[in-house]
């Protein structure tokens, strides 16, 4: 082909020339054979490339075909794995979305169990949580404690599931445990529980006390109520052995605990501590002393005489003082006494015998109130050194001994029971209080309207005539003085009830 090139290059160049030369023909003839064996060549070259194209062309058709089939079978594995990519993350996602329900259930099923070990603490006995207390407080932990994996998790809350099935299992039938229970002293006593359904039963190993176990706030150790008699020894050869008698209580356990609860007043006052003495004291005498002056007020209204008191001041008006000193005399009636004892010694001073007379017998009225004064200001007291005294004691078994709660409950008890008798007394004696008060200011305006009543039959009013005689007293006649004394008797003669 360069052989061709350069041919067709000096013809050019001789055809150009010849036309400026003429006489350079036989140059023009050597180039014309040269590009004529150039192009030869170029064509000989040009056949041999040719059938090396021909010679070459099959092999790379071939390869071309291998190729093709390769790209072929290469594009199929990628659709095969883009398809599997496809898959794979389709089954991701499911697989995510089943994880994110399994989460939620694993979260249900842990949330169940977290509430089961919250709800089984209310639901067993006091006494048993003595058993199940750790497992409880482990399981009641484990949704709080983030340190923690959640298969160590679900293990301590299925160690409560397990504790408790193995509960349930001995529950049937009752079951016995030794533990520790509190008095009702407050004193912390090793002995052995038997839980027969709904009702916890104790003996100490000391003492031999036994009774009903009850919760108390606060603590996870049941207070014993002891029980009395046949019922206790019962209760003692039941919680040894594991058999006897128990009273059948179709309640499921109330009519025995309300029996065992239940208080007397002897009890509450032992609950009282040492102050209670003084304020029992102190209500026998308010007590004896209310029942003294409602039989003497009683006797006193009985002895009341209105006609007496009317023959009386008739008799002082005819002027008859030695007969009216007779039926004062004769009279039970204090006011008929108090006029009576005054006509006698009107010679000395009349008002004067009747202020003596009348404190004489208002002094019979006035007894006992005094003592009632006293029990009123002092029962408060006493229950407030009582309250006082009390949250002492509570307040020192803070300090020192914690694990009896029910001691505590006790000084708290003591104090609020000895504040309440103290008020209770006070409140009870101050209603008698009140009504010997008012029953004694009915007698003192009884004997003043009374003793000014004979003061003015007594001393006659100026310009009435008088009838004289030993030992008499004036009358009078007239109808003003008359007059004048009826209305001053209405006005101070008492309403009767």
């Amino acid at each position: 082909m360069k052989a061709f090139g350069r041919a067709l290059c000096i013809l050019a160049l001789a055809v150009r020339g010849g036309a400026q030369e003429p006489t350079a023909g036989a140059t023009m003839s050597r180039l014309s054979r040269s590009a004529a064996e150039d192009l030869a060549r170029s064509i000989e070259e040009l056949n041999q490339l040719r059938a090396q194209i021909a010679a070459e062309k099959l092999p790379l058709a071939q390869e071309l075909t291998a190729l093709e089939e390769r790209l072929a079978r290469l594009r199929d594995e990628h659709d095969r794995v883009t398809r599997a990519a496809d898959d794979g993350n389709l089954a991701i996602a499911t697989i995510n979305t089943e994880m994110k329900a399994r989460q939620e259930d694993l979260s249900y099923i842990g949330n169940l169990l977290d509430e089961y070990a919250r709800n089984l603490e209310t639901r067993v006995h006091v006494s048993e949580l003595q058993l199940l207390g750790e497992a409880v407080n482990a399981a009641k932990q484990a949704t709080d404690n983030t340190a923690l994996s959640m298969p160590e998790r679900f293990a301590w809350q299925l160690a409560l599931v397990e504790a408790s099935l193995r509960r349930l299992f001995d529950a049937l039938g009752g079951m016995r445990f030794p533990g520790l229970g509190v008095d009702t002293q407050g004193t912390v006593a090793a002995g052995q529980f038997a839980v027969i359904g709904p009702v916890a039963l104790f003996r100490a190993t000391t003492g031999g006390a036994a009774g009903l176990a009850v919760p108390q706030t606060g603590s996870d150790k049941p207070l014993i109520r002891p029980l009395e008699g046949e019922l206790q020894e019962g209760v003692k050869h039941l919680v040894e052995t594991g058999e006897g008698l128990l009273p059948l209580d179709p309640s499921r356990g109330g009519a025995l605990k309300a029996l065992v609860q239940k208080t007397n007043l002897i009890h509450i006052f032992e609950k009282g501590g040492p102050i209670m003495w003084p304020l029992l004291l102190a209500s026998i005498l308010a007590l004896g002393t209310v029942l003294e002056r409602v039989l003497f007020l009683a006797n006193e209204r009985r002895k009341r005489s209105p006609k007496a008191l009317e023959q009386l001041f008739a008799e002082v008006e005819r002027g008859d003082t030695e007969a009216a000193i007779r039926t004062g005399s004769e009279s039970k009636d204090f006011v008929v006494r108090t006029l009576a004892y005054a006509l006698e010694h009107k010679g000395q001073s009349l008002p004067n015998a009747l202020l003596y007379a009348q404190a004489q017998e208002l002094k019979r009225f006035q007894r006992g109130i005094p003592i009632l004064d006293t029990v009123i200001t002092l029962a408060p007291l006493l229950g407030l050194l009582g309250t006082v005294t009390g949250m002492m004691g509570s307040f020192a078994l803070i300090g020192g001994e914690l694990n009896a709660p029910g001691a505590i409950t006790g000084g708290i008890a003591e104090a609020l029971i000895a504040t309440a008798f103290g008020l209770g007394i006070a409140i009870t004696a101050l209603l008698p209080f009140n009504f010997l008060n008012t029953r004694m200011e009915d007698a003192r305006h009884e004997l003043e309207s009374a003793a000014a009543q004979l003061e003015l039959l007594v001393h006659r009013p100026a310009g009435t005539e008088a009838a004289a005689g030993p030992g008499s007293c004036e009358h009078v006649p007239a109808a003003a003085g008359h007059e004048e004394l009826r209305h001053r008797q209405r006005e101070l003669q008492p309403v009767e009830e």
